[in-house]
């Protein structure tokens, strides 16, 4: 009897594609498509979206394709309460989040397993670039990273469980996006050539503090640009503006350049220092997870990200909590900022990660 697989799909072609090959390795597949958030949700309709009908068009079109069953999931309250309150809520603590993150854990992983089991799904599978090592019997699952270093997206899987882990697909984990596209061309699927979308999905034009303004109702009150010392050197117009490392936008005039280097919620301020005031060689985080073990056993070598597009660097990571880790790197790194992720690798093997504190 095939296993059967629901395929999460964007209306991309990586998870068009991920379907396609899942079909073709003999999986009974069905396609569903999550509708994120609804109109009165972030101020715009769902046809301006990215999960916008054309999505939902082109979604459908593939799994017509290649004859599967198709489903539109309104998953819009779990959206809103896990992923766009939760961006909200850490902006206005002075935090950048990673909403992508949230997303995967709350709804890929979360929400759409239900959905899964409702329709005797063995496994979800979607078009990440990432890969699962399945464990013998007793043994844990082992997620690494996708085999195309330009294409790998496993650092916002660190979160998966066991569990999740069993559960999961990653077909496309051992491919170059070139060849994902050839695929799809081979195949005449309508997405192909079809850009990718690189912004949050429920912020138009990047405007993050223009969303969180008009989400919440409310605007947030300017305050002191302080240095170092808590010298006063202008004023902000709102701490959601700002994130740690950023230069541009800052109206502040001084003989050298100025970058944002800390934000205090507490006391309304943002604090502003030189590009040598950056830098740090340590880390906390909180909310973490360990993968190939139930916890580190004393300090690990490993290399760290600490953010998407970071390059992983060379460091030893230490449990000092059950939800606590710290993050000593061999040289300093530009721009560590409360609310991204840490994401800890041995080789391509993700040892695990957290929310920096």
């Amino acid at each position: 009897m095939m296993e059967k697989v629901l395929v999460a799909m964007s209306g991309g072609v990586d998870s068009s594609v991920a379907a396609l090959l899942l079909l073709q390795a003999g999986y009974d597949c069905v396609g569903a498509m999550m509708k994120l958030f609804e109109n009165e949700d972030v101020g715009e309709s769902w046809e301006k979206s990215c999960c916008a009908l054309e999505d939902a068009g082109d979604a459908e079109a593939v799994a017509r394709a290649l004859d599967i069953p198709f489903y539109v999931i309104n998953v819009s309250g779990i959206f809103r309460e896990q992923v766009i309150d939760r961006f909200v809520r850490r902006y206005e603590l002075g935090k950048t989040p990673n909403p992508c993150i949230d997303c995967n854990r709350a709804l890929k992983f979360g929400a759409l397993r239900s959905k899964a089991d409702g329709l005797g799904c063995r496994y979800i599978a979607t078009g990440h670039y990432a890969r699962v090592e399945r464990a013998e019997a007793g043994g844990r699952h082992i997620l690494k990273r996708g085999a195309d270093p330009d294409k790998d997206q496993s650092y916002v899987l660190y979160f998966m469980s066991q569990e999740q882990l069993d559960g999961a697909l990653f077909p496309l984990g051992e491919l170059t996006k070139s060849r994902v596209r050839e695929l799809a061309r081979e195949r005449g699927l309508v997405n192909a050539q079809k850009r990718e979308s690189q912004d949050i999905c429920f912020v138009r034009n990047g405007d993050y503090a223009g969303f969180i303004e008009k989400y919440a109702g409310g605007s947030y009150p300017p305050g002191p640009f302080v240095d170092s010392d808590g010298r006063t050197l202008g004023r902000h117009g709102g701490i959601i503006r700002y994130t740690v490392g950023q230069r541009r936008g800052l109206g502040v005039s001084a003989e050298a350049p100025l970058y944002v280097k800390s934000i205090h919620a507490d006391t309304n301020t943002v604090a502003l220092g030189g590009r040598d005031e950056l830098f740090s060689k340590s880390l906390t985080a909180t909310d973490i997870n360990i993968i190939p073990a139930e916890r580190l056993d004393g300090p690990v070598r490993v290399t760290a990200k600490i953010r998407y597009s970071h390059r992983a660097q060379p460091a030893t990571a230490y449990q000092t909590d059950a939800d606590e880790l710290r993050v000593e790197f061999d040289s300093a790194q530009r721009a560590v900022t409360p609310g991204q992720a840490v994401v800890l690798y041995d080789g391509d093997i993700v040892v695990g990660g957290g929310t920096i504190r």
